[in-house]
């Protein structure tokens, strides 16, 4: 038998063995030389929901089968994800949404982040010796806005009751559930850095260590504080007796966020950004987010023929590193809360300024590009999840306590921890993101949304700190320009680079690393480095990717879910 014959069948009856189809687009892996592994899209036509966590997605359906929204079955899993999956998110922190709304036929965004301390100052960080804003303890911590992001999407498009959403959350904490392998690892590499803060080894630990693969987890506190909230609503959080008990446990232990701040808290409705990428509007929030990165990146890339290049190709890989070079340097300068600055959001997202830029970028990597004149980053484990109705109503769900699980500071009795968001403030004087009172920090968690012809087509995120816009840029090409469906734009290899300008004011000057997973040519790589790319293989952070498309045609529900974590699509 010929050589190139018994190849093409011993890779046929591999690919047939791996229960896979073979992949629309040219990936493989680097080792084997086998395209890529990909399990199938999940298809369903009355709802679906994609979480990174069976638990949570199961509940989601449960909401739905039981004549609730998505908007319900998002809170209902962000609420469970929050007992299951403490080292990503939880109450103590803050959320982003985009809804579409099916009978409206309009896209609605919430800004659920919290402020800084109205009582602590940048001048005080100076006075005490500080070059930058510590990662853990009290200092960090801002006002969670978790809680009235979830009655705020409720009071507008909710269906169930609170009591019957909340639910599963609340039986999960009191009764229990098993614990992943994968967060079992991240809860162990947390507790030797959190258990000197207060109230943590009491209330997240057992006997001081962190749960074990499969060992039941129970979270009786939370459970009492999920219960309280939904039978007596947002203002028990941030007005009434938990609000006190948060104030009085930060006043004990140092820190300077009030029960005053609490009650302050409020989330916006804002109207999403857009770009169009070859017929497709890609949607995200404004900032104090990073979301519109991944519009400029976007802008950056359209110009170009990445068909032709081919997925995984150094000419498109180069191109595509270089583009999110030269946005980080704007995202650096720029993005921060819109009430403390004028932030030119509309010029930084347009094409005249993306074509202003392309200029900056040749056929050799950058050490450093400078930020633009339109008129980092430390990674944070996060949780993403998008649910779907039989009605239309899609939700696009991103949450995050920061640095995994927060800043380590537990309140007394409470059963989560609060967020270190406060950290990405920066205290240079002159910069966007200067710490002030009463501010909202440079956030790195960003949902997005994708329509067609103004009708909804695809909700989809990627969570990982600096990796989230150029996750959401990979995947969106992976489909628009490599042909790939929902799970196998998830699960093709992916590339992060890490070194571009922070928004705490540091910079780049090196040209960064270029992480890749296993699954590119190593000839590939060899002309990235004669480029003049740094090329290294590193286990994370590569995001963790959650997404619903919806066919135009049939209005059928298309999920795909994160290979790498625990995630899980399904649908009914």
């Amino acid at each position: 038998m010929r050589p190139t014959l018994l190849l093409s069948l011993i890779l046929s009856l591999a690919t047939l063995l791996a229960g896979v189809h073979s992949p629309t687009a040219h990936g493989y892996d680097r080792v084997t030389g086998l395209p890529f592994v990909s399990r199938s899209e999940v298809i369903a036509q009355h709802g679906m929901a994609a979480t990174s966590h069976p638990l949570a997605t199961q509940v989601a359906l449960d909401i739905l089968k039981q004549g609730g929204n998505a908007i319900d079955a998002a809170i209902a899993a962000n609420a469970v994800l929050g007992v299951v999956e403490p080292t990503g998110n939880g109450i103590g922190g803050d959320l982003y949404a985009i809804i579409w709304d099916e009978k409206s036929q309009r896209l609605h965004g919430l800004n659920a982040s919290g402020r800084s301390p109205q009582t602590l100052s940048r001048q005080w960080f100076i006075d005490e010796g500080y070059e930058s804003i510590p990662p853990h303890g009290p200092l960090p911590v801002s006002v969670p806005g978790t809680v009235d992001g979830w009655f705020e999407m409720h009071g507008k498009f909710g269906s169930l009751r609170m009591t019957e959403i909340l639910k599963p959350a609340i039986d999960y904490a009191r009764n229990g559930h098993p614990v992943t392998e994968l967060i079992a690892y991240y809860w162990n590499r947390s507790v030797p850095v959190l258990s000197k803060h207060p109230g943590f080894t009491e209330q997240y630990t057992i006997d001081g260590r962190a749960p074990t693969k499969g060992e039941i987890w129970k979270n009786p506190n939370l459970a009492n504080t999920l219960e309280r909230i939904a039978n007596e609503g947002r203002e028990v959080f941030y007005k009434g007796e938990i609000a006190q008990i948060i104030g009085q446990f930060m006043t004990d232990n140092g820190g300077y966020m009030t029960a005053k701040d609490m009650a302050a808290h409020r989330s916006d409705w804002v109207d999403p950004v857009s770009t169009n990428y070859r017929g497709y509007d890609v949607w995200e929030l404004p900032p104090n987010g990073q979301g519109i990165a991944a519009l400029q990146m976007l802008n950056l890339l359209e110009p170009h023929d990445l068909k032709s290049m081919g997925f995984g190709s150094a000419e498109y890989l180069h191109l595509l590193i270089e583009a999110k070079k030269v946005v980080y340097e704007d995202r650096a300068r720029y993005y921060a809360d819109s009430r403390f600055n004028d932030i030119p959001v509309s010029e930084l997202i347009s094409k005249e300024y993306a074509a202003s830029r392309a200029g900056l970028i040749t056929d050799r990597a950058a050490r450093q590009y400078p930020s633009g004149d339109p008129a980092v980053l430390r990674d944070g484990d996060t949780i993403y999840l998008t649910t779907a109705d039989k009605d239309g109503n899609m939700v696009s769900l991103i949450q995050s306590n920061y640095r995994g699980m927060g800043s380590g500071m537990t309140p007394t009795g409470l059963g989560f921890i609060l967020q270190d968001r406060g950290e990405m403030f920066s205290l240079d004087a002159n910069h966007f993101n200067r710490f002030e009172p009463g501010k909202r920090p440079f956030h790195t968690i960003i949902p997005a949304f994708v329509t067609k012809d103004e009708k909804p087509w695809l909700s989809f995120g990627l969570m990982g700190g600096g990796m989230q816009p150029q996750g959401h840029v990979q995947i969106l090409v992976n489909m628009i320009d490599f042909g790939m469906n929902v799970q196998e734009a998830g699960d093709a290899p992916r590339m992060h680079h890490i070194g571009s300008s922070q928004p705490t004011g540091s910079t780049m000057t090196d040209g960064g690393i270029v992480n890749l997973e296993t699954g590119f040519d190593y000839q590939v790589i060899r002309d990235l480095m004669r480029r003049g790319h740094r090329i290294q293989y590193a286990n994370g952070p590569y995001g963790g990717y959650q997404a619903i498309l919806k066919d135009p045609v049939s209005g059928v529900y298309f999920g795909g879910s994160e290979s790498r974590k625990d995630g899980q699509a399904a649908g009914y």
